[in-house]
């Protein structure tokens, strides 16, 4: 298996999702040795940087003149901060160019399918593959929630896909996305990834990729680039993902608070796009659930990243460790880039609710799996929501 992570602008990135992680570049010993970003990028004088968190960097003894003129792209492992409580994305204006957007791919490994252990818990029979459709343009009047998330690793620049959610601190103006936990921390082998941003709608018009070569960045990103103003992912990914084998896939969740790249524009990302989605944490079990509909910008071959694809198929049930949660399990085509894309059910009102992220697959593609939302889930989403509720 594989899991669908986030996608590596190399030629020679695996094309297939890895079960648990992002990562499949250099090794730890030499991951800090390359820069991700571009030798023309030049972010000293475009990089924003709050009072508040001028102050967290310096508790973590980051020099700012140093990260303004690119020590971000530092990853030794005194300078990537791993804890929880360590994240920190300052705004690199203009950082997602158009190029930069369309190049980020994913660095995912292989896991191969005798690495489910489907005699310690439930896990019903493989499904039947479903190819992926294209999602009709323009995207955002099909699936305005979606969009997808770039950030940086030592890797590269990376890519996964991403959800609207709604939140209950403010209704009709929400700042939440939700994506999967590899695309944001790299688990136990690394810290939290750098750059991250959320572009609804991406390539709205589902340009042709060798039309986006020459595509503004309004026409990439029609409702513009969103940062990580904050990102909580479950401590059980923190403590177990990894980028093969399935570790932690079960608590493969993340959730984003976001803010407007140029500054408050004085609308939230829900007004901006128009539509968010609940979460279900209380979920149906497998059994009654009639069909389950997964979204994303999947990247390795046969796509490109380019383009939003769904899936829709009734879902089983896949087990790593019996001691753990089940995960759900479609037949799906997508390949690594859908990772983190949203799994939309009936929810308990009868209304389209966010239910899962897609966060594994196997090599040769055919299926996806994603985590079902519960306790751990609700607590970090939770969390965010109160953390932004009187701003």
């Amino acid at each position: 298996m594989r899991s669908i992570r986030p996608l590596l602008m190399a030629a020679s990135a695996v094309a297939a999702l890895t079960l648990t992680a992002t990562a499949c570049g250099p090794s730890e010993e030499n991951a800090g040795d390359k820069p991700s970003a571009p030798a023309s990028l030049n972010p000293a004088d475009k990089i924003k940087i709050p009072e508040d968190l001028k102050e967290r960097l310096k508790e973590h003894g980051i020099d700012l003149d140093k990260w303004r003129n690119g020590d971000w792209k530092n990853w030794d492992r005194d300078k990537w901060l791993r804890e929880a409580k360590d994240f920190v994305n300052p705004i690199i204006e203009d950082l997602w160019d158009p190029d930069r957007m369309r190049e980020a791919e994913r660095p995912d490994k292989p896991v191969e399918e005798e690495d489910i252990s489907g005699d310690k818990g439930v896990t019903d029979p493989t499904p039947v593959p479903v190819r992926a459709r294209a999602v009709d343009a323009k995207y955002h009047a099909n699936a305005p929630e979606s969009g997808k998330v770039f950030f940086d690793g030592p890797e590269g620049s990376m890519v996964c896909s991403a959800t609207v959610v709604k939140d209950p601190a403010h209704p009709g103006k929400s700042n939440m996305v939700w994506t999967a936990g590899h695309c944001v921390h790299k688990g136990k082998q690394g810290g939290w990834y750098r750059n991250i941003a959320f572009v609804p709608s991406y390539n709205d018009s589902a340009l042709a990729t060798s039309d986006l070569e020459k595509a503004t960045r309004e026409q990439i990103a029609p409702y513009g680039v969103w940062w990580a103003d904050w990102v909580k992912t479950s401590d059980q990914w923190i403590a177990q993902g990894a980028s093969t084998g399935g570790a932690g896939a079960p608590y493969d969740f993340a959730v984003i608070q976001v803010t407007p790249e140029k500054g408050a524009s004085g609308k939230s990302l829900e007004e901006t796009v128009g539509s968010a989605l609940p979460v279900e944490f209380n979920a149906p079990a497998v059994p009654k659930i009639k069909n389950l509909t997964a979204t994303g910008y999947p990247a390795a071959p046969p796509f490109d990243g380019q383009k939003m694809f769904q899936c829709q198929d009734k879902p089983g049930r896949l087990s790593l460790k019996a001691e753990q949660p089940t995960m759900y399990r479609i037949g799906c085509s997508m390949t690594g880039g859908s990772s983190g894309g949203g799994w939309v059910a009936q929810g308990g009102d009868g209304k389209p609710a966010l239910v899962s992220n897609t966060s594994i697959g196997p090599s040769t593609a055919g299926w996806l799996a994603g985590p079902r939302f519960g306790p751990e889930a609700k607590a970090i989403f939770d969390e965010v929501s109160k953390k932004y509720a009187g701003r």
